[in-house]
């Protein structure tokens, strides 16, 4: 018998405009077979995912940065044209491209797609937001468009899961439909330059036909270009270039405005024939949510409503979770004590690893809950809008909306909040919106909120709606996000000055969110999140049980031992730093472990209550209840209280406590200045604030 031929996996690129829903698509092929990593050498995220046709067979689904066009402007534009082109070697060309576009805004989407055509790259269109088309009295005869186009076209919801599956199987099909020849025209002396210099890139660059068609294109349009890339050609096709823009020029040729709009000419000459729009009577259904939702006024007050509701309902909704997943962790270090001898090996796995990984994932139904919820927005649309209507703001700060967007990934993670940048055009801005990203309450923050709002802050309702726990924790964010917005303004008027550019942003329609998708990316995230709690908080939990319980004295107990440990030392150290802002040497030990991570904060005092309390018998009881009844044996008053409980969020609000951020605006700004420059003016702000509230909150208290 020969040996087995390995038969190359299919590579399928899905590629589409932002807001086109790419991401709805990608999800409903491929399900949570994904995973997410970065492109080799840029802060761009690689998604793919394993798509399996009808027939058994399978193919790798390559999800790309969504744009406009092939004219790549910001990194993540880059990554898409340079993948599509077969430029990038870490990453092998398409075997076929999948181009969703948005069926209520068509002719804007079928400019993208006429490039790709261009390119003679397999190609399979996938009509999406039908639903939207029809609710916007567009008509679109999805047969002729195909037969206009050359390429197969799928009309589909990706929403709702229509038109899945026949996108599944146009895909499995090998024979993929390629335009062969380009529909549209240009003045003769151009086309015959442009095809001429194409069959020069082709024969002396070596360039493949798409590469090729690209660069042609590219280099005609943009002179800009050639001397931006001049490395990549040889001094003949320089030259070449350079006579060709002589010659057009002298005839009155502006080559950029003729490649433009002869492509939008065809792309009109196929709406006539295959669309059909009837004029809508008065405001359409979105116009009419508009008035409401950016309206400078009332728009602001909506926002500030939904983000209180969505506070709320987390509290409300994960309370029964979380005591489940707490009372999961006590169990199982029940059944640890009852199979182990006593010593280290025992309070290593009880009092280090569960303690300290157990109090973090106990507030995973939490972080869960948001990252659902600003899922939900971000698919209606409305997260665009939020954008639109902080413009206003964000200018009078010195910024403009775009800045708003890294702001608002920032919930999530301030990481992808600070790659998200690099689509501001301003290196002044850039660095500003770098600068101001970490004060936005991230979901690292979100274990140690609510941590400290369940022990301290009463469960009372305002106005019969709202509780004051989840008042209180959007009092954090609003309290980042107001921070964030001054500390911008005071770099753009010292350190950073510039001019506010105009912000341009298209706001997609408003629709029904795909529940599969937001679901997937809800596990995506979560996920990363238990991997976290798995690895680096497990290790970090055992670094300090270790400190926490070494050296070893005789005859003290279990806080004795606590008190004098390394980790102990190092609390006491730094206590007379702290004090002044109404914290001890226990918090002490905390804010020095969370410096890594903020998060670390919930399971270094998972770690040292357990420890502390290991002489008690109080293995069940939970960390919250131990802070609430925690008491300085010096004054035998609570060591914690609702004053110290805000000092403590408004700390963590305003500080610098997570060396990945720091890592990532290094690698951002090309050094070390401005992530030093961070770190010192964050832990600053986060003293001289901390300070303020506890000094206005001890005179309230006597009063």
């Amino acid at each position: 018998m020969g040996a087995a031929v390995d038969i190359p996996v299919r590579r399928i690129a899905i590629i589409g405009n932002p807001n086109a829903g790419k991401t709805s698509v990608f999800n409903a092929l491929t399900g949570l077979h994904q995973k997410v990593a970065n492109y080799p050498g840029v802060t761009v995220e690689k998604k793919e995912g394993k798509i399996t046709f009808d027939d058994g067979t399978s193919a790798t689904l390559l999800d790309l940065p969504g744009t406009y066009s092939l004219n790549a402007n910001s990194p993540d534009e880059r990554v898409a044209t340079e993948v599509l082109l077969g430029r990038r070697e870490d990453t092998p060309p398409p075997d076929l491209v999948i181009c969703v576009v948005d069926a209520s805004n068509i002719e804007r989407n079928l400019y993208f797609v006429t490039q790709i055509i261009d390119c003679h790259l397999p190609i399979l269109v996938a009509l999406n937001m039908m639903d939207i088309a029809e609710r916007d009295k567009i008509t679109i005869d999805t047969k002729r468009l195909s037969e206009l186009l050359g390429v197969r076209v799928v009309p589909m919801i990706a929403s709702r899961g229509i038109g899945v599956s026949e996108l599944r199987a146009a895909a499995a099909m090998k024979n993929a439909v390629s335009a062969r020849s380009r529909q549209w025209t240009l003045p003769a002396p151009v086309q015959a330059e442009y095809d001429e210099l194409r069959e020069i890139l082709q024969r002396d660059g070596r360039l493949s036909e798409p590469l090729a068609f690209h660069e042609a294109a590219m280099l005609l349009t943009s002179p800009g270009a050639l001397h931006d890339h001049e490395d990549r050609f040889s001094p003949e096709v320089i030259a070449h270039v350079k006579k060709d823009h002589q010659k057009l020029d002298f005839l009155g040729y502006d080559c950029q405005s003729l490649f433009v709009e002869s492509r939008y000419d065809w792309i009109n000459r196929i709406c006539s024939e295959a669309v059909t729009k009837k004029s809508l009577v008065g405001l359409s259904f979105t116009d009419k949510l508009d008035r409401i939702l950016t309206h400078p006024v009332w728009g602001l007050l909506v926002f500030l409503a939904v983000m209180s509701l969505i506070f709320h309902t987390i509290f409300s909704w994960a309370n029964i979770p979380m005591q489940l997943i707490g009372g999961f962790f006590n169990w199982v270090g029940t059944k640890v004590v009852s199979v182990t001898p006593p010593g280290d090996v025992q309070n290593l796995i009880v009092q280090g690893a569960l303690a300290g990984v157990g109090a973090v994932v106990t507030f995973l139904p939490q972080i869960m809950f948001l990252f659902l919820f600003l899922g939900l927005l971000e698919d209606t649309g409305y997260m665009a809008r939020a954008a639109f209507l902080m413009d206003n703001i964000m200018r009078k700060v010195g910024l403009h909306g775009r800045s708003f967007i890294p702001l608002l990934s920032s919930f999530a993670c301030a990481i992808p909040g600070i790659m998200s940048t690099r689509t501001i055009e301003s290196r002044k801005d850039r660095i500003v919106t770098m600068l101001v990203v970490p004060l936005i309450g991230c979901s690292a923050r979100l274990p140690v909120y609510t941590l400290l709002i369940a022990a301290f802050i009463p469960t009372k309702k305002l106005f019969g709606i709202f509780s004051l726990p989840g008042l209180t924790l959007v009092s954090m964010y609003l309290l980042g996000l107001v921070m964030a917005l001054g500390m911008a303004w005071l770099f753009k008027k010292t350190l950073l000055r510039g001019e506010v550019p105009v912000f341009i942003m298209e706001l997609p329609p408003y629709k029904r969110p795909s529940l599969r998708s937001v679901l997937i990316q809800m596990w995506e995230r979560s996920l990363q999140f238990l991997k976290s709690a798995g690895t680096f908080i497990l290790g970090v939990s055992i670094v300090l049980w270790f400190l926490a319980s070494y050296p070893k004295i005789e005859h003290g107990t279990s806080a004795e031992q606590l008190e004098r440990s390394f980790a102990g030392q190092a609390g006491h150290l730094i206590e007379p730093l702290i004090k002044p802002l109404g914290f001890d040497w226990k918090i002490g030990i905390g804010l020095i472990g969370s410096v890594l991570q903020r998060e670390v904060f919930v399971s270094t005092m998972g770690t040292i209550y357990n420890i502390q309390d290991a002489d008690k018998g109080q293995g069940n009881v939970s960390l919250l209840d131990r802070l609430h009844s925690d008491t300085d044996p010096a004054t035998g008053l609570p060591t914690f209280n609702i004053l110290t409980a805000i000092c403590l969020m408004v700390y963590y609000v305003l500080a610098m406590q997570c060396m990945s951020t720091v890592a990532v605006v290094r690698r951002e700004t090309n050094g070390w200045k401005w992530p030093i420059f961070q770190i010192v003016y964050m832990t600053a702000l986060a003293y001289g604030v901390t300070f303020l509230v506890y000094r206005v909150g001890l005179f309230f208290m006597k009063g």
